[in-house]
């Protein structure tokens, strides 16, 4: 609201031309979603305690566990409304990806937020059915999926040859100049392509897949990629909400995944870093890091609270909402190919649940007993069963999270 309030009167009020900086804006939501997170997440906490939203906990035989019992939960909406009222003062309202994580953090945030209602308000420890999460997570996708794939603006350039801009048609073609004179000629297309991790040359078109299939199949991309971006948001989201079992686990995990994603976002969005890197320029999308920075700084200030011992839990409310955003700013970043390095953490997390059901199901049907390859499914009670404090555990994991996160970023030059 700020940069459209100070853009019509032309930036003419003393110092409101910093508006227009994009790293300007990214700072002033950090510090903001740091505010409100810490100075109204205290309130917001006794809030819950007054309405006795409190955690009810299955006894699992874990150490520490019914001390839990009680903890106000729902407190994901401290996250969601430090990053939404921060991003809505400082980013450009009028740019189609804050519009688009706007609404997934609304959207997945109302289901968790139905899913904690219904096991705290209603008594059912179920919550919301499974087939209704997932009919939620799948409606996303295909908001994401479509507007990526159709609105006019999303689109991404690649720099060209002098030569060959010639040699082209004007209109998709756009020309940048340098304060030195220096021009850049980029290539302006409407396409879904994505990169690959790793590979030099490393863009890579969905429609490729269709291939085998003849050229009339090419027409359907659009199917195969929404299809593509449906299971990447209801994997993430899932990936997260499994991994919401230990205090600060899910919200340092995601912190640092935000961190490098907004990496990701700010470098693509900005044309000499992208020209330099040699990879995708996404135009537009620096306006990511204003998003971005406001969500970084909600989970900081959430972690003062849910930090062992947990003051209070995400619940679902924030857990759902932190991997639909996550996800979403992959795919936006058309970085969705390096979630399983970015995302490890809740990688290994869904499989270990994956894994350890459907051994326990096949064992069972063939001697009549069912096995077990963790001493208990999702992972990280795996290493609690093994007599690890929790706290521990989630240090470790925040460390593994680091390093993934490092090893997204250099991907922009190891190839």
């Amino acid at each position: 609201m700020l940069y459209h309030l100070f853009d019509s009167i032309g930036f003419s009020v003393p110092g409101s031309g910093v508006f227009s900086y994009i790293s300007f804006r990214a700072a002033l939501a950090v510090f903001m979603s740091l505010l409100i997170s810490l100075w109204f997440g205290g309130s917001i906490i006794r809030l819950l305690r007054r309405l006795q939203v409190g955690e009810t906990v299955r006894d699992l035989g874990l150490e520490g566990q019914l001390s839990k019992q009680g903890t106000p939960t729902m407190g994901g909406l401290i996250i969601l409304s430090a990053t939404i009222i921060p991003t809505l003062l400082f980013a450009r309202l009028d740019n189609i990806y804050i519009i688009l994580l706007l609404v997934s953090t609304v959207w997945m945030g109302g289901i968790g937020f139905l899913d904690d209602y219904i096991k705290v308000f209603k008594k059912d420890k179920r919550g919301l059915a499974g087939k209704f999460k997932v009919v939620g997570q799948v409606g996303l996708g295909l908001i994401v999926g479509a507007t990526v794939y159709f609105h006019p603006d999303i689109r991404t350039r690649v720099e060209i040859s002098g030569s060959l801009a010639e040699q082209m048609d004007p209109s998709v073609v756009h020309t940048i100049t340098e304060s030195d004179g220096t021009q850049h000629f980029m290539l302006n297309r409407k396409s879904p392509n994505t990169t690959i991790p790793f590979v030099k040359g490393n863009e890579f078109n969905y429609s490729t897949l269709l291939k085998p299939f003849g050229s009339a199949a090419r027409e359907y991309t659009w199917v195969l990629y929404i299809a593509i971006v449906i299971f990447i948001i209801t994997a993430v989201s899932n990936g997260a909400n499994i991994t919401d079992g230990l205090d600060g686990l899910a919200t340092g995990t995601s912190a640092i995944m935000v961190l490098a994603l907004g990496i990701l976002a700010y470098v693509s969005g900005n044309i000499i870093f992208s020209s330099y890197l040699d990879i995708m320029y996404i135009p537009g999308s620096g306006e990511l890091a204003v998003f971005i920075g406001a969500l970084l700084g909600a989970c900081i200030g959430f972690l003062w609270y849910n930090t062992y011992p947990a003051q209070v839990f995400m619940g679902d409310t924030g857990s759902l909402a932190l991997g639909g955003i996550i996800a979403t700013l992959a795919i936006l970043v058309r970085k969705e190919l390096l979630i399983p390095v970015l995302c490890g953490v809740f990688l290994v997390e869904n499989l270990s649940v994956v894994l350890q059901v459907s051994y326990f199901k096949w064992t069972k049907r063939r001697h009549g007993e069912g096995r077990r390859i963790f001493l208990m499914s999702p992972l990280h009670h795996h290493f609690q069963k093994k007599g690890i404090h929790e706290s521990k555990i989630v240090a470790r994991f925040w460390i593994v999270g680091i390093m993934l996160a490092v090893l997204s970023i250099v991907t922009l030059k190891l190839r």
